[in-house]
């Protein structure tokens, strides 16, 4: 994968050399196989490459394209190209020697500005058409790579990360207070409703599924691809719809394997990355190659302080799926000295904007470092298999079932999952009605459940953030429809959910050599599973029963079929943090006298929050409220700091 850039001057002016050698320049800081610019009159492309596939090795990117009068620069991995050699009629012996970047480029000059709808894969690029003095460019459908740009009436420049745009003397540092007032009023994971808008407001981002066309001083953004699509596959048995999901996966995790140096994988004790690892690790095995794997494992003095439905330390089961699937290197990594405190500056560095998932940052960024010790190319994982190979929500069905008065059809089920899992009918009954008509159990909602809500006043007040939250049925204080159906629709149709993993995926990546990749995340996976009738994901009283079926002899059954726990990473964070906590409670008890955070914040509701946990530190801290509140005002502080 590549750091690409650019500059076009509109107004037909010349490009400075300083301009271009700034930008270049402020790449340096990533590893990288190679660097080449390409320059023409008031164009410039460039790219920071790292090869991971065996066509990327010696690649001349930017590209220009004499026949067609094409010039590319691309961050990409394209795994789709059998099929597009075939509709391109490429021949055969030239198959291999074709790069992504001159397969993306074919692909524009035969279907233009549709071209992102035919390809499949991670990527960003920009294309200069010197025949129509246009620069487009795009995406992919769920933001695995970052775009960012700067346009004004004679300017446009764009790079993978942002600093690059910001050594530009007509780009500023001014900050974007809309994006700052979302990301402190939004309870949830991911920072601006508008996934274009980034924490600096001279500088865009390209939404996922979008391409960007700049033509005659005017920039337009244009979505490509929305899912779900619609259409149903109807087959004629359960086998059939098993065999054709353990096609289509193999084939996305096949694809992901392109690489000239070792394959990786994140693996927990879970459905999702202990699928990938077993179709991995038997597609490896033929070419007698192992996988490595990485796990988070909590440190030894830990006591696991979470329900006893969670499971904190999954190793026991993860050395289950290593010593049942074979062809596997483990590692089992605990990061002793880190914890979510002491990485907040390394992160705000590696991601250039404040952040909120900092529960998970400190063995995140530790595994992709000891890939790199180990020289891993790919780094395979399974994050979004929850809304697509992983999908079953068993109560939200029953209470599909409920409501379409399908009552032969619930009571076997409801048996049989009552029997699977040890339970009475009745109390399903009850869960499952809740689930059905929620609108009758309204007033049991406790405000203990509330998230808090810590944006300043008059801040929320000018910026009308809390109106435009609810206008995405964002309620403030943290409550989520607990509707699955609707919230898995809401993960397709709404692109802001979608900019966080590809922001971090992204720039970890280019920090550490090595590339993440998410064979559940595979458009041709997705729109598979998007197409399945609903009783495929919930049978004989099992959710998530595609996946369970499907890894039949891949995964041992205590895996496979296990109903009763679930992991949960990160539990030990705030256990971690008791060297650190006299100086993370002295930071925030400063941080009340910050001027340059006051107007944003709700100094009342943070020192009501610090009141609630200042005292004894206690492991439970981990998840509670009161402890995000205070670690995303922190994380936001230490970014504000960076800019004076």
């Amino acid at each position: 994968m590549s750091a690409i850039a650019g500059i076009y001057h509109q107004d037909t002016k010349p490009i400075s050399v300083e301009h271009i050698s700034g930008m270049m320049k402020a790449l340096e800081k990533f590893p990288a196989n190679d660097v080449q610019t390409w320059h023409k009159e008031n164009v410039f492309l460039g790219c920071h490459a790292q090869w991971i596939t065996p066509e990327s090795i010696g690649e001349q990117l930017p590209f220009y394209d004499y026949e067609r009068r094409l010039a590319i620069t691309a961050d990409a991995i394209i795994d789709n190209r059998d099929e597009l050699f075939e509709r391109l009629q490429v021949d055969r012996e030239d198959r291999k020697k074709i790069t992504d970047s001159q397969l993306i480029l074919l692909s524009y000059h035969k279907w233009g500005e549709e071209s992102p709808k035919f390809l499949v894969g991670d990527f960003s690029f920009m294309i200069w058409d010197e025949k129509e003095r246009k620069l487009f460019g795009a995406r992919d459908f769920s933001g695995s790579r970052t775009l960012y740009y700067f346009h004004s009436q004679q300017r446009f420049a764009f790079c993978t990360v942002i600093k690059p745009l910001l050594t530009l003397p007509y780009v500023t540092k001014k900050l974007n207070e809309q994006w700052i007032a979302e990301f402190i009023a939004n309870p949830l994971m991911f920072d601006s409703l508008d996934p274009s808008s980034t924490v600096y407001n001279d500088i865009e981002h390209v939404p996922p599924s979008h391409s960007i066309t700049v033509i005659a001083n005017k920039v337009t953004l244009k979505r490509y691809n929305t899912l779900p699509e619609g259409n149903k596959l109807i087959l004629k048995s359960d086998d059939d719809y098993k065999e054709a999901f353990q096609e289509v996966f193999q084939k996305a995790v096949n694809e992901r394997l392109r690489t000239h140096l070792p394959v990786a994988s994140h693996l927990s004790g879970g459905l999702d990355s202990s699928s990938v690892v077993s179709f991995a690790a038997k597609s490896l095995l033929k070419e007698n190659k192992k996988l490595h794997t990485f796990s988070y494992v909590p440190v030894d003095d830990f006591v696991d302080w979470t329900h006893r439905s969670r499971v904190a330390n999954e190793r026991p089961q993860i050395e289950s799926i290593v010593q049942h699937v074979g062809n596997i290197l483990p590692n089992y990594l605990s990061f002793e000295d880190r914890n979510p405190y002491t990485e907040i500056d390394d992160w705000i560095e590696k991601l250039e904007m404040p952040y909120k998932f900092f529960e998970n940052t400190f063995w995140l960024k530790g595994i992709y470092e000891e890939a790199s010790k180990k020289g891993i190319g790919v780094l395979l994982n399974g994050q979004r298999g929850n809304w697509s190979i992983s999908w079953g929500p068993i109560f939200d069905y029953y209470a599909l079932l409920l409501k379409r008065m399908k009552w032969l059809r619930l009571n076997q089920e409801m048996y049989q999952y009552a029997k699977n899992i040890g339970s009475g009918r009745k109390r399903i009954l009850s869960v499952v009605t809740k689930k059905a008509f929620p609108f009758l159990y309204q007033g049991q909602y406790s405000k203990d459940d509330d998230f808090p809500i810590f944006i300043n006043k008059e801040f929320a007040l000018s910026t009308k953030v809390i109106e435009k939250l609810s206008e995405h049925g964002i309620d403030p204080r943290g409550r989520i429809d607990s509707n699955s159906y609707k919230i898995r629709n809401q993960q397709f149709q709404q692109l802001y959910y979608w900019n966080t993993i590809g922001t971090y995926g992204t720039k970890l990546s280019l920090n550490y050599g090595v590339v993440d990749r998410d064979p559940t995340n595979d458009l041709r996976v997705i729109k598979f599973c998007l197409s399945l009738p609903e009783e495929q994901y919930v049978q004989n009283g099992m959710g998530r029963s595609l996946v369970r079926r499907s890894t039949e002899g891949y995964l041992p059954d205590n895996i496979r079929l296990n109903l009763r726990t679930k992991g949960v990473q990160g539990a030990d964070g705030v256990h971690r943090m008791r060297s650190n906590w006299d100086n993370f409670i002295v930071e925030i008890e400063q941080l009340k006298g910050e001027s340059l955070i006051q107007e944003y914040l709700d100094l009342s509701v943070i020192e009501k929050c610090l009141s609630m946990i200042k005292g004894n530190l206690k492991s439970e801290f981990a998840f509670s409220f009161e402890f995000k509140v205070l670690m995303r005002s922190l994380i936001l502080t230490r970014f504000m700091k960076t800019l004076i």
